[in-house]
């Protein structure tokens, strides 16, 4: 038996250890805003999620085609622009509330030209949980933050989109890392720009650090792994579960309450976006948004 296989977890547990995985990051970043900015604390996990993939991937740039370039640089950018936007929604609203929003991007995706009257079922419960968020009487939930999270979305329905035709043309370690590079780009100039940068302390490094092992390379490690033998549907109703996970890590982690009609809202987009996977062939959200 091979001693590595000592560490493999079965693909169940180790989409769910993803998911907590990420809700752990997403709140160390919440703690980094305060001192660091949103725009550092991103330039900070892309960057050091990036060099820990260099090291563990060793990608040989050299001998990548120019039709690959073509396909992992804007899928690179498309990355870290969303997780730019992400933190910076993250900035001014709840955890549970960001990534319901960011949510409705891929769950779009996935409803885009559906012929079947049954998904409008979804289409009507994503649209009662945005309704349910919004801040109708111009207070309450941050106006700007909200829309951030949905730009994130969008991105991450054009990361979902770029990252299948990547992923054809190259393998999936060496797309990510690769692509990892490219993210970096949108989002260095306002992390350096902020001035966080100067803030930095060894504490803050190694805070930023767990950041980036949270965030991206241990549940991009677990998913790979789950992937291997998990279906893809099985493994996008389990995605599902992210918005009501945040939630949970808001409220236990931050302190974040959400009202009566803020956690239905979280129930109505993990309910549509399940639903959405039953009935349509969905592209799997991975965890580059969060």
């Amino acid at each position: 038996m091979n001693n590595s296989s000592r560490f493999t977890l079965p693909p169940l547990p180790a989409v769910l250890l993803a998911i907590v995985s990420v809700q752990a990051g997403a709140a160390i970043a919440k703690g980094l805003f305060p001192v660091l900015g949103p725009a550092t604390a991103a330039s900070l996990r892309i960057g050091l999620s990036a060099v820990v993939l260099l090291v563990v991937v060793r990608p040989k740039l050299g001998q990548l085609r120019a039709a690959q370039w073509r396909e992992v640089i804007p899928y690179g950018l498309a990355l870290g622009t969303m997780n730019f936007l992400f933190y910076e929604a993250l900035a001014r609203i709840p955890l549970g509330l960001g990534v319901t929003l960011e949510f409705i991007g891929p769950l779009s995706l996935a409803l885009a030209g559906s012929r079947r009257w049954f998904d409008f079922v979804w289409v009507a419960l994503a649209a009662a949980g945005i309704a349910l968020i919004a801040p109708w009487g111009g207070q309450g939930i941050d106006l700007l933050g909200m829309v951030l999270a949905l730009a994130a979305g969008g991105c991450w329905a054009v990361y979902i989109v770029l990252g299948q035709r990547t992923a054809a043309a190259l393998p999936g370690p060496v797309a990510v890392t690769v692509g990892m590079l490219f993210a970096a780009l949108p989002v260095l100039p306002f992390g350096v720009g902020s001035g966080g940068l100067l803030a930095l302390t060894p504490h803050l490094l190694l805070l930023a650090g767990l950041l980036a092992l949270f965030s991206s390379v241990l549940p991009f490690s677990l998913e790979m792994q789950a992937l291997r033998t998990m279906p893809t549907r099985t493994f996008s109703i389990l995605m599902s579960l992210e918005p009501a996970a945040a939630a949970l890590s808001g409220w236990l982690l931050l302190g974040e309450n959400l009202t009566v009609a803020q956690w239905l809202a979280v129930l109505f987009i993990v309910v549509a976006s399940a639903g959405s996977t039953l009935t349509t062939s969905r592209p799997q959200p991975a965890h580059g948004g969060e």
